[in-house]
């Protein structure tokens, strides 16, 4: 029980990690834009990228690896409806974190090579709306998956 315990609390705490550093990452990219100021870009931009390495990325990686085997130890196979839901809505956020990895990294690029005083291209700005754009499935998707995580819903799929 012990390590059942264990497990359920560095389970959490990743998609804590997970969840509070998407969306904190989101509001100062956000309002970085918004704010029209390059430095600011370039700054958000670079932290927002680095947050994303030092704890979005290993959070990814803890998820799976620590909910199958609290799958496995709670005895719930994961056909089981409610865990399938969660799985899919896992995988759907990181289709939109993915590419929003890539749009990061280029609008990074970007605002770092236009010239103090310049304006930003046309592809930053374009850029920027589909960063925004894919953040609000996976946003959605996962407070779905704290839901059926904590709900553990009975339904068919």
């Amino acid at each position: 029980m012990a390590d059942y315990l264990l497990l359920k609390t560095v389970h959490i705490l990743s998609s804590t990690l997970l969840f509070g550093t998407g969306l904190g990452t989101a509001f100062h990219g956000w309002m970085a834009n918004r704010s029209g100021v390059l430095a600011a870009r370039r700054v958000v931009n670079r932290n927002v990228e680095l947050a994303d390495w030092l704890f979005t990325a290993p959070a990814v990686l803890v998820q799976p690896v620590t909910g199958v085997w609290l799958a496995h130890l709670a005895g719930f196979a994961l056909t089981t409806p409610w865990l399938m839901a969660a799985i899919a809505l896992y995988i759907l956020v990181g289709a939109c974190w993915l590419p929003v990895v890539a749009i990061q990294i280029a609008m990074r690029r970007i605002a770092e090579a236009t010239p103090d005083g310049g304006t930003l291209p046309a592809c930053y700005h374009r850029l920027a709306r589909w960063w925004f754009a894919l953040g609000w499935p996976a946003f959605i998707g996962v407070i779905a998956i704290f839901w059926l995580m904590v709900a553990k819903p009975e339904f068919a799929l």
